[in-house]
């Protein structure tokens, strides 16, 4: 110590004290492995500090000596290895040897790792992981890059590591690597491609995850070394992407650059800094692949965890990729477009930019873009879409459900209704959030459903498959079977009703199947498919065959693609497979539980898969509108227990689902009453507490309805019995009305109707006390269903109802006081709420739950009339009994709801009353007695569509459609709905403009001809008779809007020809009313040929002549007296003059521009005199024309037109006019009320037509 502290504290340097021979010849192996590791022990226990190399200096020398780097033993190698590991750490930083030497000493060491450093288990693990160790730990390895052609040295390195690396060693010796390969990098002057190339092989394996140990070693380096890495990164790239063209070679080296761009993003993000600018040029590249691949990748890095970073960090690249969105090309606008779904959540501070590019995306030109962009919010969670999406794009999405384009329109209610689903469970939770951003969902879908077939069909699926999928059959806990939790099924369907409007309830009981009368056309189909028997049919073959190939057709027109689906449907029935009919058969059945439907739609499902795959989509689509699958009659247990729930309760949810349940309930007993089969005793048990008085009154009509359609079903006992006559006769009206039904069609009818029937007779004996509504709702029921009960008292019945109800006029109540109130200043000043109350008070309608007594019993009485005409319809005395009652009906009509043309009556009870009087004669004209009867009232019936109150005008039209659609009336009423064209409120012109073409879908050629094209001329004479007809400009562009509107919907290339020889014809007849009549029919006619062929022209149709023959309606229509009669009329013009050019203004039909430029001058004339404020037309009085139906019936032979036969109760009949000019004034006038808004919008409209082609 004392010499240490004289030679100034430093310690004595140490020397090497192996002196034994290394090199030569003669040394055993085992000697040679003790020598070395006896020197590699002693090497190991030197520090670099302390030791005295020139004590090395012949260890030094024999250890590179080629007998030891090339020897035989792998041992000796490696201790060798270590050996010279010792010698470079104690000389360091100075190297004991040539660069040539120092070459080889790198080399031999990483030969030694490759070969030998294989795992714990092998032999030298411990020599070399001390050699690696070493090299780590000392950093000798940067020698290498001061070396004579150091790069491949350096390429060796890299590559040796990253191989050794894989055979799966610990973290230690994955963190050596890391730090040779990171002092390697950081200290050469510049990095080799073939490292770089190395490196960047690790990212671009297959199976390239955090768990590889070569991915993490390269991660771990290229975090380690970004600074250094960045600049030869960049260049990598630049010279990668920018050698390459617009080729389809070119365009693989591109994805792979950039799939290795999102994989180093992923891991090492720091290393692209120099990066990301490429990709920014990239995205602005006139080439298109370029662009195409760098908004791919761009997009699915801002998705990555490090986007929040990359959009912060590079903002002009951010604003450049989400500048794609306008993109020339769509490929990338669809790839743009694509990439928003994770962007949405990952990036919350870019919603407002991701929104409005989705915005415009989804109104994109190319489809495939709008498709995309629908797609988009399929695929996000709950969370993101109530967080990071508006209602207001939401509602943008839906609005695509109406799309041009199918793919667009699947992509949009797929992905909403999907939403919608994954939203559900909070929205059962009461989430107010939940409910305000998806509860409205269903309610936008289901109004689609109205807009034509395929949009329908479309409807179904996402109903089926998001709104109300069938639930999954799971394993009871408790009996260990499996059940179907039905009770939430029907919970679900109440909760989407909760927040539906009222058409798109009526929607969502369309798509139920409830209102498709059993058996149906499905049940037809399978019944003709098991005839068929696959081909091998033993008798009746012919027909067997005839009827499959009939409901085929009958089922295709109802689907969007027609012949697809009639080559599905009759595949299914070459499959003759008898499984697949039985299961069919239980999902049609009405008495199969939600459980068996389930069970049986997923065995056949999969079993047509299995069978023939491609009919799948057709067949699915056929059992959703075959079977009972949204109201199944599982459901009816919960409906009436939702009904009962909310007796007495004062939450709003227990009131809504019963007000919903109780709608179902109604819709099943109105329609499918067969649900109810299995559940009468509950029907019964629900009648008996009196105090639930809307569960008794469902329960009613249930049992009703049963009843009605199998009395056997309705066997009750005796105390149920008597509790339903007494609901018949002392109850609420509507529980009346069904518990009178209910007796019409039970076990002992005769005794319990005539029961009914003497305590209502007697009732009417009291002169001081009126009828409870109650007795008139059950006499409703009585006449129609039990009339020889009624014919008992009907004599009494139906003077009562005449002459106390029905005759007693409704005064107009006296006017509401108005509230007086005075200002500050003491001046008087209006009271807002007496306005509001003067307001309705002007009202010509009243809802429903506003109906007084006296106003229900009238339109009951109504109801007893023509079900008593209906119940007799059959009867000898049909006509005797109806005549008064058709006199009836028709002076309310022709009164506007008055049975006096001079009572001033309360406008609210005439416009119910009208609209029943109305809604009674459409009903009586489905009996063909009493159709001819009501004929001649016709014009006046058909005018209620154009009745001054919507409220009337759009319930006649829904109940004419009603009976229209079944065909219960003749095809002469499909003329009405041609009537609304001029509706000031669109929903009447839509509903009816649905039905036609509707119609024209659903109807055969030979049927189209004759409820669609036939029916052309009796449009044309019903405006010919029409209480607005007159000859000035108006008048004649609204006639002409009329057949405008027909032509719209029903003119083709196919039947212009027959429209056009129709509207000729009419010319060749007359009108049997008056001659003024067909003066006016032929106007009708001449406006129809001139708007036919300018349509004609316009779609460049041939007009050519119609070749067969047609009969005119004989019961309109008479012929002219001669021929000489019909030349004369064909030859003269009635329609005025100007009457060209007002449809060339109105109708850009040509005429008038044709007109201007053919007409030669002449000497203006002085206007023609005027009658009765019209200019005269030309005209012929036929003197030679009698007005008889006598004379016209002999003279029927010169006409050139045969007539159709005229009905039995039509002949010899002279028929007036269907209004007096007194009626036409005061119907007009009440019409033009509701009329007039829609003439302003017409030349509102051609006004603006105009100053558009003015300033064109």
């Amino acid at each position: 110590m004392v010499a240490q502290t004289r030679k100034g504290g430093q310690s004595p340097k140490k020397r090497l004290t192996f002196h034994g021979q290394l090199a030569g010849k003669g040394v055993t192996t085992d000697a040679l492995l003790k020598k070395l590791n006896a020197l590699h022990t002693q090497l190991a226990m030197l520090d670099q500090e302390t030791v005295d190399v020139n004590s090395l200096n012949t260890a030094r020398t024999e250890l590179i000596h080629v007998s030891l780097l090339l020897h035989k033993d792998r041992g000796v190698k490696a201790y060798t290895a270590c050996c010279l590991a010792d010698i470079l750490r104690l000389y360091a930083p100075e190297a004991p040897y040539t660069q040539h030497e120092l070459r080889d000493i790198f080399q031999f060491f990483f030969r030694q790792l490759s070969a030998g450093f294989k795992g714990t288990e092998e032999p030298y693990y411990n020599e070399y992981f001390h050699l690696l160790e070493s090299l780590s730990t000392v950093k000798s390895v940067v020698l290498v890059c001061d070396l004579p052609s150091s790069d491949e040295l350096l390429h060796e390195i890299f590559r040796d590591l990253f191989i050794i690396v894989k055979r799966d060693f610990t973290k230690k010796v994955e963190m050596f690597m890391a730090d040779i390969l990171a002092a390697l990098i950081d200290e050469c002057t510049s990095l080799p491609n073939d490292v770089l190339e190395v490196i960047m092989a690790q990212f671009m394996e297959k199976n390239a995850r955090i768990e590889q140990p070569g991915y993490r070693l390269a991660v771990q380096l290229c975090n380690a070394s970004a600074d250094k890495l960045q600049r030869h990164v960049c260049q990598y790239f630049g010279d990668l992407l920018t050698s390459t063209e617009d080729g389809d070679e070119d365009l693989e080296t591109i994805r792979t650059s950039h799939e290795l761009v999102k994989r180093l993003h992923h891991s090492c993000p720091t290393i692209l800094h120099s990066v990301i600018p490429i990709l920014e040029t990239e995205l602005r590249a006139d080439a298109l692949n370029p662009r195409l691949v760098a908004t791919q990748t761009l997009g699915e890095m801002y998705a990555d965890k490090g986007g929040p970073d990359l959009v912060r960090k590079y903002p002009s690249t951010w604003q450049a990729w989400i500048n794609r969105k306008a993109d020339k090309a769509v490929a990338v606008r669809l790839k743009c477009v694509e990439s928003t779904p994770a962007l949405l959540s990952n990036l919350p501070e870019a919603r407002e930019a991701l929104e409005e590019l989705l915005r415009l995306k989804i109104l994109d030109p190319e489809d495939k873009v709008r498709a995309a962009a629908c797609k988009v919010y399929s695929g996000l969670d709950y969370e993101a879409a109530l967080h990071h999406v508006s209602e207001a794009q939401l509602r943008v999405v839906v609005a695509r459900g109406l799309d041009k384009k199918r793919i667009v329109r699947t992509e949009a209610l797929n992905s909403i209704a999907k939403l919608y689903s994954l939203a559900y469970p909070e929205i059962e939770n009461n989430d107010p959030f939940a409910i305000n951003h998806f509860a409205w969902i269903p309610d936008e879908i289901l109004q689609f459903a109205t807009v034509n077939g395929e949009i329908r069909t479309l409807v179904e699926q996402v109903v089926s498959e998001y709104l109300l999928p069938l639930p999954s059959i799971a394993t009871s806990s408790a009996t260990k079977e499996k059940e179907v939790d039905e009770v939430a099924y029907t919970d679900r369907l109440l909760l989407i009703m909760r927040h539906l409007n009222e058409k798109s309830i009526g929607v969502l009981i369309a798509l139920t199947n409830l209102k498709s009368t059993r058996p149906n056309i499905y049940d037809g189909y399978l019944e003709s498919c098991i005839q068929n028997n696959g081909g091998i049919i033993d008798k009746d073959e012919e027909i067997i065959e005839r009827r499959l190939k009939g409901t085929i057709q009958h089922l295709s027109i109802t689907f969007s693609d027609p012949v697809k689906v009639s080559e599905d449907l009759q595949a299914f029935a070459k499959l003759n497979d008898n499984r697949l009919y039985k299961l069919l058969k239980t999902c049609m059945d009405a008495q199969t539980d939600l459980k068996s439907l389930i069970k049986a739609t997923n065995e056949f499902l999969r079993r047509i898969e299995q069978l023939s795959a491609t009919i799948v989509p057709t067949m699915t689509i056929f059992l959703l509108r075959g079977c009972y699958r949204i109201v199944n009659q599982s459901c009816i247990p919960t409906l009436l227990k939702r009904v009962e729930r909310a007796h007495g309760s004062s939450n709003s949810k227990a009131q809504a689902a019963a007000t919903k349940a109780q709608i179902l309930l109604t819709a099943v007993s109105k329609y499918a009453p067969g649900l109810f089969k299995s559940h009468i005793g509950e029907l019964c048990k629900a009648i008996a507490d009196e105090k639930k008085t809307k569960l008794v009154e469902v329960a009613l009509q249930a049992l009703a309805n049963v009843a009605r359609l199998d009395e056997k079903l309705a066997t009750v006992d005796k105390k149920t019995n008597e509790r339903i006559v007494r609901y018949a006769t002392d109850s609420e009206w509507r529980q009346a009305k069904f518990a009178a039904r209910y007796l019409a069609f039970s076990k002992n009818r005769e005794g319990l109707c005539s029961q009914v029937i003497e305590v209502i007779s007697k009732a009417m004996s009291d002169k001081a006390a009126a009828l409870p509504v109650s007795h008139v709702a059950a006499l409703v029921q009585l006449a129609r269903f039990a009339p020889d009960a009624f014919e008992q008292r009907s004599d009494v019945i139906m003077t009562y109802l005449i002459k106390r109800i029905l005759m007693v006029p409704s005064l107009i109540p006296p006017p509401k006081l108005k509230a007086r109130t005075t200002d500050a200043e003491g001046q008087d000043e209006d009271d807002p709420s007496s306005e509001k109350e003067a307001a309705e008070d002007d009202e010509e309608w009243v809802e429903d739950g506003e109906v007084s007594d006296e106003l229900r019993a009238k339109v009951l009485s109504l109801k007893v009339c023509r079900n008593r005409c209906l119940a007799h319809a059959t009867s000898e005395q049909a006509l005797e009994i109806a005549a008064p009652v058709l006199k009836l009906l028709a002076t309310l009509v022709e009164h506007e709801g008055s049975l006096s043309v001079d009572a001033e009556e309360d406008p609210k009870v005439k416009s119910r009353m009208r609209l029943q009087a109305a809604i009674s004669l459409l009903h009586l004209s489905t009996v063909k007695i009493y159709s001819d009867a009501i004929a001649p009232k016709f014009v006046r019936l058909a005018c209620v569509v154009q009745d001054s109150c919507f409220n009337v005008r759009h319930g006649f039209l829904t109940k004419l459609i009603t009976l229209l659609v079944p065909r219960k009336l003749s095809p002469r009423y499909n003329v009405i709905p041609f009537l609304t064209v001029l509706d000031p409120e669109a929903d009447s012109k839509n509903t009816a403009s649905s039905y036609i073409n509707n119609l024209k879908s659903r109807m055969s050629p030979a049927l189209r001809v004759e409820h669609l094209e036939m029916i052309f001329i009796r449009l044309l004479h019903l405006l010919a008779h029409h209480p607005d007809f007159a000859t000035d400009k108006d008048e004649v562009l609204d006639m002409a809007t009329y057949i405008q509107f027909y032509l719209d919907l029903v003119a083709t290339s196919e039947n212009i020809s027959l429209l056009y020889h129709l509207s000729t014809k009419g010319k060749t007849v007359r009108d049997p009313e008056s001659h003024s009549h067909s003066e006016n029919f032929y106007i009708m006619c001449e406006l129809a040929q001139t708007l036919i062929k300018a349509r004609a022209q316009a779609h460049s149709w041939t007009l050519a002549t119609y070749p067969g023959k047609i009969r005119l309606p004989a019961d309109i229509l008479r012929p002219l007296p001669s021929v000489e009669a019909t030349n004369l009329i064909l030859k003269t013009v009635f329609l005025p003059e100007e009457a060209k050019d007002w449809l060339a203004e109105r109708f850009k039909t040509g005429s008038s521009k044709e007109k201007k430029e053919k007409k030669i001058p002449v000497k203006r004339k002085a206007p023609s005199t005027k009658t009765n404020g019209h200019a005269k037309r030309p005209r012929r009085k036929l003197d030679d024309a009698d007005e008889s139906d006598e004379e016209s019936k002999s003279e029927a032979e010169d006409s050139d037109v045969e007539m159709a036969d005229a009905g039995p109760s039509r002949a010899n009949k002279h028929r007036k006019s269907d209004v007096s000019e007194a009626d036409i004034k005061q119907s007009r006038a009440s019409r033009l009320s509701a009329r007039t808004l829609a003439k302003e919008r017409l030349s509102i409209g051609d006004k603006k037509e105009e100053s558009v082609s003015s300033d064109g």
